[in-house]
């Protein structure tokens, strides 16, 4: 999944998280990516749903957190 996010969007900061007990089946995500920039949280969600199309039919469960730069340093300085 990294791979493939990186490959399509500029990132700046990504957390993968295996929310499954290490069996692979659910992950949550944190992305930070200026690619995010004018663009409301569902737009955000359908981008990287497209871009991990074929990974996500393959879970049980996946959330996302998609921030833009600014926001990730508001909520780290939170």
């Amino acid at each position: 999944m990294a791979a493939k996010l990186r490959a399509n969007l500029a990132i700046e900061h990504l957390e993968i998280t295996d929310t499954s007990a290490n069996c692979g089946s659910s992950f949550a995500l944190v992305i930070v990516s200026p690619d995010f920039a004018r663009k409301m949280t569902l737009a955000r969600h359908k981008l990287v749903n497209q871009i991990l199309a074929e990974e996500i039919t393959q879970l049980h469960a996946f959330s996302q957190k998609t921030l833009t730069p600014e926001q990730w340093a508001k909520e780290r300085g939170a």
